[in-house]
């Protein structure tokens, strides 16, 4: 019986140049020799095939993060109940970029251009985007020339395919280098399986990305994606891997600014508790903070420097946090006795009673899934201190993760506010972890400004106004809190559907 289907295409050339021609390798030795294939290396070394007929978007943003060395922060593949050679690994994979999107109506229907954009905002990528009618081909030509002549920035293209005289319609694929001479850009497309790698005369690129996606209304574009400066979500971040996102999201965006202004609040207390009390039963699963997760025999007693800084990033954060004026208020709140606590439970303070499922955390983490709670069951769970290479203690929440037949030793770095007294006792008074007051201040300082200016009373509003103003915070606190803010109101675009029509950087 006959079976259907399609083997690669022909390139349609001219336009294009196939790479791996005669021509195309020429091309390429020259541009290579006037500094315009730097990009090329982390590009090709990263360089994937789409997974899915419509993950051409998915797959161009994935591969420039991984390129850009951009960590994820969440696990991509390998178990824990294996050899270490497999896994597990922290990598950007398209199944990783589902957060102003659903996977399947990706799968379907493939991304639009304002919603990759979001996507890599959410990702913790610095991204500056262009719809044809809102730049030029010389300023693309401008950018093009920068981000090949370096490795720190990379271009994804959104163009229509009929223009090359290929076979589709809408596509991304990242730009790969720059023949000057010619003024021909290479493209690195993701789809391999159809056509390889090729280059194409950069007007002509201009031209097949000045088409109209009938989809959106929108002319197509393209998008400059780099590392930021510092890692994003260094201590704290938000996740809408939960579907009660929307209704948190909504809520701080839109509800908290129409309570505060139908009551009359007299103190700080009372806008906490106008805040609080009507926060989704879910809102735990809204922001959470990072932790460093390993299997035992990864490191035992000894911690790499990349390991010893992040932990010592994430420490400096929480003690910054802790010492802001906002976070005596909120501790002040949560112990009184008219405060809504078991709103908090998803972030309990007394470390021993989160230590089991920390650990079992860390396991399905570790594991690559979300378990139910008979998946994985923790024994023998313990918080000790010890000195890595002979360094400050390190607090450590260890446990026996047992899954079915097989168990496995997992522990997790967990971040340590210095005090006074020991942490290595029953005693202990250390900060273990960041606590439901530590995590509800970032949230809090987080919010936009004009949250709080419908407070009827002035003096109170300004007195909101300095406790959560961003201006004076430390450099790291500061850096942290801007990038919540920044993902609060990219999912807000994402929420009201208007990733396509704002494509710069939300004003913060």
């Amino acid at each position: 019986m006959a079976m259907a289907g399609l083997y690669r295409r022909v390139l349609p050339s001219p336009p294009a140049i196939d790479f791996a021609s005669s021509e195309g390798k020429q091309l390429f030795i020259e541009a290579l020799q006037n500094g315009n294939m730097e990009g090329f290396y982390k590009l090709i070394s990263y360089f994937q095939t789409q997974s899915e007929p419509a993950y051409c978007g998915l797959a161009s943003l994935s591969m420039v993060l991984n390129a850009l060395a951009i960590d994820p922060g969440r696990k991509w593949k390998g178990k824990i109940f294996v050899p270490l050679c497999c896994g597990p690994w922290r990598w950007f994979d398209e199944t990783m970029l589902d957060c102003c999107e659903p996977l399947e109506k990706v799968k379907a229907d493939g991304i639009s251009f304002g919603k990759l954009v979001c996507l890599a905002h959410c990702a913790g990528a610095k991204v500056d985007a262009f719809r044809t009618n809102h730049s030029t081909i010389e300023e693309f030509r401008k950018y093009v020339m920068t981000c090949t002549t370096s490795d720190d920035c990379h271009v994804i293209s959104s163009y229509h395919r009929a223009t090359f005289k290929q076979t589709g319609t809408g596509h991304f694929s990242p730009i790969g280098g720059y023949h000057a001479g010619k003024d021909m850009a290479l493209i690195l497309d993701v789809a391999r399986f159809k056509y390889p790698p090729h280059w194409v005369p950069l007007p002509l690129l201009w031209e097949a990305m000045d088409k109209v996606d009938e989809t959106t209304g929108h002319c197509r574009g393209f998008m400059l994606i780099s590392r930021p400066q510092r890692a994003p979500a260094l201590l704290y971040t938000l996740s809408c891997k939960h579907e009660s996102w929307v209704s948190t999201a909504r809520y701080l965006m839109d509800d908290v600014p129409v309570l505060l202004r139908s009551e009359n609040v007299k103190d700080v207390d009372q806008v906490l508790s106008v805040v609080f009390t009507y926060l989704p039963s879910n809102f735990g699963e809204f922001i959470k903070w990072v932790a460093e997760v390993r299997r035992q025999e990864d490191g035992g007693q000894n911690l790499s420097q990349e390991e010893k800084g992040r932990l010592a990033t994430k420490e400096e954060v929480l003690n910054q946090v802790q010492e802001v004026g906002l976070f005596q208020h909120v501790t002040k709140y949560l112990s009184s006795a008219n405060s809504c606590c078991t709103k908090f439970s998803s972030h309990k303070d007394n470390l021993p009673d989160i230590a089991a499922s920390v650990c079992c955390q860390g396991a399905e983490f570790l594991a690559g899934k979300y378990l139910s709670s008979n998946g994985f069951c923790c024994r023998e769970t313990c918080v000790k201190c010890f000195k890595a290479n002979g360094d400050k203690p390190i607090t450590v929440v260890s446990g026996t993760v047992v899954n079915g037949n097989s168990e496995q030793g997992v522990d997790v770095l967990v971040p340590s506010f210095p005090t006074k007294v020991g942490c290595c006792g029953s005693g202990s008074s250390g900060r273990m972890h960041p606590k439901g007051d530590d995590v509800l201040t970032a949230l809090l300082l987080a919010l936009p400004m004009d949250t709080w200016s419908g407070i009827k009373d002035e003096k109170l509003m300004q007195e909101m106004y300095r406790l959560v103003s961003t201006e004076n915070l430390p450099t790291l606190l500061q850096e942290e809190v801007l990038h919540l803010r920044r993902q609060l109101l990219v999912l807000k675009r994402c929420q009201e559907n208007k990733v396509d029509d704002e494509l710069a950087a939300p004003c913060l």
